[in-house]
């Protein structure tokens, strides 16, 4: 498998498994005992953006607009 072959089987598993980012950077922090958590997020937002993968904020707003139609239908 040739360079290029690599780094695409390593985007589409991130994108199919976007945790594993957050995994990472996780473990990047408890290993620097968060001395550099400000980078390490946008390290993982960036690689986030690179796989197509949903970032964080994305994902929290997606969540709460779920929340808040579960709970308006609830109030009908």
């Amino acid at each position: 498998m040739d360079l290029k072959g690599m780094v695409d089987k390593a985007k589409n598993a991130l994108k199919s498994n976007p945790d594993l980012i957050e995994k990472g950077g996780d473990l990047v922090d408890k290993a620097t005992g968060n001395k550099y958590a400000s980078q390490v997020d946008k390290a993982q937002d960036a690689a986030r953006k690179a796989v197509g993968a949903q970032d964080r904020g994305e994902q929290t707003k997606s969540e709460q607009t779920k929340g808040e139609q579960n709970r308006d239908a609830g109030d009908k």
